[in-house]
């Protein structure tokens, strides 16, 4: 580690923070329906799932292999590139999780690394085929295979269980519901902290410190295991609100089979080398529950935003890394105001989240934010000309009728005219 520049320190910083906010964003993958259903206090889910995180940061290094000798060509890499990229990829992060959108932070790094590349060496920089292959075909099959996977396991999950206590089995899959959410925290730490291993190597290689193709060193492993389990630790909560509860209500049953489903696919490309995206698989899994179950409804609204933020998240974060890095390759001026603009953002970012704070005492709420909508004038109206309780008195009063405090008293007047005399017609 002597020969790490000022340059690759920041980088490596850089690197850990954009680890950090993956750990935030991302705990609604493994985390979100096992708060919404009821089976993890909320404080209790995010722990379990940091301390998963980081142990399945050390089970296998395929996928930081993948980003850190496989995207980019590293003949000729510089390091502010990396820099650049890392810039594109956190105010991304930061934009969807202000937006409670559940964006793929692994595209907003590929996008960042691709752009910025581009801007420096042009397009023969980024290795296209390795981009197909292993990050837009895994985009496009992984959240429907899971998608398809949760639907299939929720029907045979309730087919199965249809004549047992209701009370009984719900207590049996929150345990296994718990399971699931710990295997997919597992998955996650398998597949995401590792490209956050893949970009601090690459960026290791470029500074000369490794030779190509070498493996992260454990320092690396460990940084990068606990940067993403202190995010996960303080939860990405506007997220896993959305997962929980905007996409779809999901029982634990359905909470069972769509952590599970998702976990096998995680793990399953973490296998074989390939950079998926845990919340597109989870986001998959968790629609493909919601319509398992008869008479379950998906909000294609809330689903379509997040279409839409899956879509940019490439390009989006590509424009923001080209941009950095012209930026960067103006020098020593170039790097230090990028590094002013990302914190300015962030803080800006941060400053818009606090105007309606969403945190674990709130996440399950209903609504959020949002004050009590008032009675309409159909509403009233027809309040207002409701016949009493029956009894002998006719006497009205506030008590007796209806009545809100934004109704003027001329109103109230007529309404308990009408009441009295339900011959007379009403005027509302």
């Amino acid at each position: 580690m002597e020969h790490i520049t000022l340059l690759l320190g920041i980088v490596i910083v850089t690197a850990l923070v954009f680890d950090f906010t993956n750990g935030f964003h991302d705990t609604a993958n493994a985390m979100a329906t096992t708060i919404s259903t009821g089976a993890l206090k909320p404080k209790t889910a995010v722990a379990m799932s940091a301390v998963l995180n980081l142990v399945g940061a050390f089970l296998s290094v395929e996928v930081a292999k993948t980003i850190s000798g496989g995207i980019i060509n590293e003949d000729g890499l510089k390091t502010e590139v990396i820099f650049a990229a890392l810039v594109g990829a956190i105010l991304w992060n930061l934009l969807t999780w202000l937006l409670g959108l559940p964006s793929s932070s692994s595209h907003a790094l590929f996008g960042g690394l691709i752009g910025a590349a581009v801007m420096s060496m042009g397009w023969s920089s980024v290795n296209g085929g390795t981009v197909v292959t292993k990050v837009l075909l895994p985009a496009l099959a992984a959240p429907l295979v899971a998608g398809i996977a949760a639907t299939l396991a929720t029907r045979l999950t309730y087919r199965i269980s249809s004549r047992a206590d209701e009370k009984s089995t719900a207590k049996g899959f929150r345990a296994g519901q718990i399971a699931s959410a710990g295997l997919v925290s597992l998955a996650h730490g398998t597949n995401d902290a590792q490209k956050t291993m893949g970009i601090i190597t690459l960026a290791l290689i470029t500074g000369g410190v490794l030779n190509p193709g070498a493996n992260p060193p454990m320092w690396v492993i460990v940084s990068a295991g606990l940067a993403i389990a202190l995010g996960t630790y303080l939860g990405g909560w506007r997220i896993i609100r959305t997962m929980g509860k905007g996409l779809t209500e999901l029982a634990p049953k359905q909470g069972f089979a769509a952590q599970t489903s998702a976990a096998t696919a995680i793990l399953a490309s973490s296998h074989i080398g390939f950079s998926l995206s845990t919340t597109q698989v989870c986001s998959g899994a968790v629609m493909g529950a919601g319509l398992g179950r008869k008479g379950g409804v998906v909000r294609w609204s809330t689903a379509t935003r997040m279409f839409v933020a899956w879509g940019l998240t490439l390009p989006a974060a590509g424009l923001v890394g080209a941009g950095a890095e012209l930026l960067t390759k103006q020098g020593a001026w170039g790097i230090a105001t990028t590094a002013a603009l990302l914190i300015g953002g962030s803080a800006v970012i941060w400053v818009l989240s606090r105007r309606q704070p969403v945190d674990h005492t709130n996440v399950t709420d209903d609504e959020i934010g949002t004050p009590a909508a008032p009675a309409g004038v159909v509403t009233t109206a027809i309040a207002a000309v409701s016949p009493p309780p029956a009894g002998p008195s006719l006497a009205i009063t506030k008590d007796t009728v209806p009545f809100s405090a934004d109704v003027p008293v001329s109103h109230s007047s007529a309404s308990a005219t009408a009441v009295a005399d339900p011959a007379r017609p009403a005027t509302v």
